[in-house]
C-alpha cells in the first residue's frame, strides 16, 4: 500500500506518492526547477541587489596568474580567488586521482590580504595536499575545454564572434572536476555559515562558488584574446556570453549522499512535489500563462533537440523525450478544452502519466511549476535540514512492525538468496576518501562495506521484530542486536520524512549510480546530462543564466531548458 504524503501547506491535490517519487529510475530522469539550487541562489541575488564583480586581476598574456572575484551581498563579502596555470596536456583529466588542474579556486569569507592571498597561491593549487583555514568557505578545481577555448580565443583575436555550432556542441569553456564544502580538507564547516540567510539554502556556498567561476572564465577567454590581438579583438555577443555555462564532470563520490541524509533529501521532494501539487489544485489557467506554458514548451522542444550524448541508454531516452514533447504540444493543440477543464493541469499530469515516458513526465513536471514564482519560489527556502535523525528508544516493537509493513513493504520482494540482488557493495576510497562501488565476488573490502544495503538490513530487522515481544521497545532490541542500530534509526526517521528514502536496491548487480547522480544534480540547478558512463557523468550549469550585471532584470529567472542564441535578431 502506497501512503500518500501531505503538504505542510493545504492543497486540494494530493502529493506524489514517496513509493511513485522515489524510485531510481525517475530519479534518473529529473530536471532542473524554479526550486534548484542556482536558480533560487540568483533570485536572491537579484532581489537583494548583490554587488558581484571582478576585483583584481594580475593575469599574464597567455592568461595564466591570479584573479579576485568580489560578491557583496550588501551585509558580508564573499571573495573568489582564481588561480590559472600551464597544464601539460598528458595531465588534463576529469579523474578525481588528478593532481594538477588548468585552474583552482577558493571561495573566502571576506577581502583577501596579501598575505591571504600568498598562502592561497601556496595551497589551492594542490587541493587535497593543501592546508586550509576556516576563512576559506569552498574549495575547487577546473579544466579547460581545451578545444572550445582555443577556438573562441582565436575567432575573438580576428574580430569575429565563435560559430555558434561549435559553441553548442560543447556549451562551456571549462569544466569543474570538483568543488568542496562543508568543511572538507579544513575548510569551513557548515555550522559556520547555516544562520546566514544568504547562504542558509542547501549548496548555496558552492553554488555561488561556481556561479563566480563561470564569469572567470568569460573573463579568462576575453582577456587572452585582447592580448593576443590588442588592436583587433573584439569581446563576446553578451547572448552568447550568457548561453556559455560551467561545466562539471561528476562521479561516484557524490551518488551516496541521496541516500545519508535522509531528512535533507526528503526536505528537497517534499518542497518540489508541494509545488507540484499546489498547481495542479489551480481550477484555471490564465491565457498570460497558457501563452508562457506554449512558449516555454516550444523552447524544451528545442533544448532537447540540441541535447546529444554518446551514451546509447540516455540518447534513446532524448529521442523518447523529443516525442513526448511533441505530443505535449500536439495534446494542447488538439485538445484546446483543456484549458476550460476544472484542475486543468491535474488532468494534464494524468494524460502524461499514461502517454509519456518517465523523462517525458519529469520534463512536464518542470514545465508546469515554471509560469508560478508565486506558488513555488517560497518553497526554496524550505529545503535545508538540521541533524533530526536519533532512535526513539520508547517506540514499541509493534509499532515498529507497522512502519515496515508499510513503508518497506517494497523490500519483501527482492530475494537476496540470489547473489545478483546483492553483487555491488559501496566503500570508502583510502586514497581519496570518497565513496567507490564494487563488485562483492571479484574484488576485495566487502567486509568494510558502507550501509547501503537498506533492503537486505530492513529483511534482518524485519526477521527480529517478528520474533520480539510487541511490547519491547527500541531500546531493548537495540541493545540485544546493535548490529540493527542503524537500521532502527533509519525506519524511525523515514517514519516522519518518507521522501527520504530510495525505494530501490542500491547494492543489486543491475544499480545505475548514473540515477542518484543526475536526481542530486537537477536539484542543483543542472542540465544537458551527458553520462560517460553508468558511473559518472558530464553536465552544463548556469548555461543561459543571467550574467552579473543582469541578475535584477525583469526576466532575469527565465533561463530553464537553455537554447543556443539567434544572433540574427
Amino acid at each position: 500500500m502506497n501512503r500518500a504524503v501531505s503538504s505542510p501547506a493545504p492543497a486540494a491535490t494530493p502529493l506524489r506518492s514517496p513509493a511513485t517519487v522515489m524510485r531510481l529510475d525517475r530519479m534518473g530522469s529529473s530536471f532542473q526547477t524554479r526550486l534548484s539550487f542556482m536558480r533560487a541562489l540568483l533570485r536572491r541575488m537579484g532581489r537583494e541587489n548583490w554587488r558581484l564583480g571582478l576585483v583584481r586581476a594580475d593575469l599574464d598574456d597567455d592568461g595564466f596568474g591570479m584573479a579576485v572575484y568580489e560578491a557583496n551581498t550588501g551585509t558580508r563579502v564573499y571573495s573568489l580567488v582564481a588561480f590559472s596555470r600551464a597544464l601539460a596536456p598528458e595531465k588534463r583529466t576529469d579523474r578525481v586521482i588528478a593532481e594538477e588542474w588548468d585552474a583552482s579556486f577558493a571561495l573566502i569569507d571576506g577581502r583577501p590580504s596579501e598575505a591571504d592571498i600568498a598562502r592561497l597561491a601556496d595551497n589551492v593549487p594542490r587541493q587535497e595536499a593543501g592546508r586550509f583555514q576556516p576563512s576559506e568557505i569552498v574549495l575547487c578545481r577546473a579544466n579547460k575545454s581545451l578545444r572550445l577555448f582555443d577556438h573562441v580565443v582565436e575567432r575573438l583575436a580576428q574580430g569575429r564572434q565563435p560559430d555558434l555550432t561549435t559553441l553548442a556542441s560543447v556549451g562551456y569553456l571549462m569544466r569543474t572536476t570538483a568543488v568542496y564544502g562543508n568543511g572538507k580538507f579544513g575548510i569551513a564547516d557548515r555550522d559556520k555559515i547555516a544562520d546566514r540567510p544568504e547562504l542558509a539554502g542547501p549548496y548555496r556556498a558552492e553554488m555561488l562558488a561556481v556561479y563566480l567561476v563561470r564569469a572567470f572564465t568569460l573573463d579568462l577567454v576575453e582577456h587572452v584574446a585582447r592580448r593576443r590581438a590588442p588592436e583587433r579583438a573584439v569581446a563576446l555577443d553578451p547572448q552568447l556570453r550568457r548561453f556559455l555555462g560551467i561545466g562539471n564532470a561528476t562521479g561516484l563520490g557524490m551518488a551516496p549522499f541521496l541516500h545519508s541524509h535522509p531528512i535533507l533529501i526528503h526536505n528537497w521532494f517534499l518542497a518540489r512535489e508541494t509545488a507540484l501539487a499546489r498547481v495542479r489544485a489551480l481550477l484555471h489557467v490564465s491565457v498570460e500563462v497558457e501563452a508562457a506554458f506554449r512558449a516555454l514548451l516550444a523552447r524544451a522542444r528545442n533544448h532537447a533537440s540540441q541535447w546529444r550524448v554518446a551514451d546509447p541508454i540516455q540518447a534513446a531516452r532524448i529521442e523518447r523525450l523529443e516525442a513526448d514533447l511533441a505530443a505535449l504540444a500536439v495534446e494542447l493543440d488538439d485538445k484546446r478544452s483543456w484549458l476550460s477543464r476544472e484542475r486543468p493541469w491535474d488532468s494534464l499530469y494524468h494524460w502524461a502519466e499514461s502517454s509519456l515516458s518517465l523523462e517525458g513526465q519529469e520534463a512536464l513536471v518542470s514545465l508546469m511549476l515554471e509560469p508560478y514564482p508565486e506558488l513555488v519560489d517560497e518553497l526554496a527556502e524550505t529545503m535545508a535540514a538540521g541533524d533530526g535523525s536519533r532512535l526513539d528508544p520508547t517506540m514499541t516493537v509493534a509499532r515498529l512492525r507497522e512502519i515496515v509493513a508499510v513503508d518497506y513493504a517494497w523490500t519483501r520482494s527482492i530475494d537476496f538468496a540470489q547473489p545478483e540482488r546483492q553483487r555491488k557493495f559501496w566503500y570508502m576510497s583510502e586514497e581519496k576518501l570518497e565513496p567507490r562501488l564494487g563488485d562483492r565476488y571479484a574484488e576485495p573490502g566487502a567486509e568494510r562495506e558502507l550501509p547501503l544495503a537498506v533492503a537486505r538490513d530492513l529483511q534482518a530487522l524485519a526477521l527480529a521484530l517478528g520474533e520480539a515481544d510487541p511490547r519491547a521497545t527500541a531500546a531493548a532490541l537495540a541493545l540485544a542486536r546493535p548490529d540493527l542500530r542503524h537500521i532502527l534509526r533509519r525506519v524511525q526517521t523515514v517514519a516522519r520524512h518518507p521522501y527520504g528514502e530510495i525505494r530501490d536496491n542500491l547494492v543489486d548487480a543491475a544499480v545505475r549510480p548514473i540515477d542518484l547522480l543526475r536526481c542530486k544534480l537537477a536539484f542543483f540547478g543542472a542540465a544537458k546530462f551527458d553520462p560517460r558512463s553508468d558511473l559518472w557523468t558530464r553536465i552544463t550549469m548556469y548555461q543561459g543564466a543571467p550574467l552579473p550585471d543582469e541578475l535584477g532584470r525583469v526576466g532575469a529567472d527565465d533561463w530553464n531548458f537553455a537554447v543556443t542564441p539567434d544572433l540574427s535578431t
